[in-house]
């Protein structure tokens, strides 16, 4: 037993790195200004959440207690020069961030309801080329780290469409996992209720990124879409990619059972070395997750495409992020996303993906490949050497 407590409380340290920061602030207490020619980007971020305002810090503009209805906002973000891909430059503690060396929050803008951020975000998708990219955080984040997370994968991927991060109520703490679960449970309707709203508009893709316990909510407001008849999001829905998913194994399949084999680019990203994952399967009564579950085939076999990502490295000690912190994963996510949303798993070629992997191996670190899975194939794709 002994040794079972003390396992417990080393987990609990471990977790203690799934989120960016300690601090939840996202904007400056007095503003810091930079040369323009300090800033690489600005980047409008639009949101969805069903968190509620920061009771006792502004600075926080959403906290982590639950809110029972959306609220919608967005948040103009600036990327330093010196941004290097795959990582998010933030301030130490609750130091301010300054626009020539960290991500910053230059503006947040509220909407007083889902009609006026539906017309905003709408005419927004119109003018960038009728592209939205919903992405979707997992446990033990609060809002500033949704959104320096989809700044960084926008910025990173050069996606060409409209972000929207959907913030659920994680509490932000590394205790807060059963908490964290409720909320994301709570939060299914409002999801769906999301991805309606964006069918609505001029948007022809929806494209969807999901990470760690983000994907159960992704999940449940698919499945549930499903039921309506309406998985597709009335031929709209795009690319969908579940990162480390934190879900049990079999309650996956049930959701797949349930959805159907999808008809476009479905992609599970998964690694054997995920210790994040590692902790939830622990708490979950040693059950395996789908995002390190050794049968690719298995999870293939319900539609979905497997990208094993266990021989490349992470830049978090968890191994929970390579997807997004990983040089090469994230070019090889640009180059996914950038694809027409109509084009089948049938037709990946692993031409592109290997060529891409010859430019930047070296910053992977030594020889490593990606197993790619496909209801139709297996591709083993060399990342580099170093």
């Amino acid at each position: 037993m002994r040794s079972k407590a003390l396992y417990v409380v080393a987990l609990a340290l471990v977790l203690g790195g799934c989120a960016g920061s300690s601090t939840h602030d996202l904007l400056n207490r007095t503003a810091i200004d930079a040369p323009a020619s300090a800033i690489a980007a600005t980047h409008e971020i639009f949101v969805a959440t069903t968190r509620k305002k920061a009771a006792t810090d502004p600075r926080q503009v959403f906290g982590g207690d639950r809110s029972l209805t959306t609220s919608y906002a967005r948040v103009d973000m600036t990327v330093p020069k010196t941004h290097k891909v795959g990582s998010i430059e933030r301030a130490k503690g609750r130091a301010p961030s300054d626009p020539a060396k960290d991500f910053a929050a230059a503006r947040v803008a509220y909407y007083r309801d889902a009609q006026v951020f539906a017309k905003a975000i709408g005419a927004d998708i119109t003018r960038r080329g009728d592209r939205v990219l919903v992405f979707v955080h997992g446990f033990n984040n609060g809002f500033d780290d949704g959104v320096y997370r989809i700044t960084q994968i926008v910025h990173d991927t050069g996606y060409p469409g409209t972000p929207l991060l959907f913030s659920w109520a994680s509490a932000g703490r590394t205790t807060g996992y059963i908490y964290d679960k409720e909320s994301a449970n709570a939060a299914r309707d409002d999801l769906e209720a999301t991805l309606k709203m964006l069918s609505k508009t001029r948007a022809k893709s929806i494209d969807i990124i999901a990470h760690s316990m983000g994907t159960w909510v992704t999940m449940e407001a698919l499945r549930q879409l499903a039921i309506e008849g309406n998985r597709d999001l009335g031929g709209k829905l795009g690319n969908v990619v579940l990162a480390s998913p934190d879900i049990d194994v079999d309650v996956f399949k049930k959701q797949m059972m349930r959805y159907g084999k999808p008809d476009r680019p479905f992609t599970v990203l998964l690694s054997n070395d995920d210790r994040a994952l590692q902790v939830s399967s622990f708490i979950s009564g040693a059950k395996p997750r789908v995002g390190d579950y050794s049968d690719a085939a298995d999870l293939a076999s319900y539609g979905v495409t497997v990208a094993d990502l266990s021989q490349t490295r992470g830049a978090d000690q968890l191994n929970h992020a390579k997807f997004a912190n990983n040089p090469f994963l994230v070019g090889l996510l640009g180059d996914r996303l950038r694809l027409p949303a109509g084009l089948g798993d049938d037709q990946i070629d692993a031409q592109p993906i290997d060529t891409l992997g010859k430019g930047i191996g070296q910053t992977v670190g030594s020889v490593a490949e990606i197993v790619i899975t496909t209801p139709f194939k297996v591709l083993t794709i060399a990342t580099g050497g170093g």
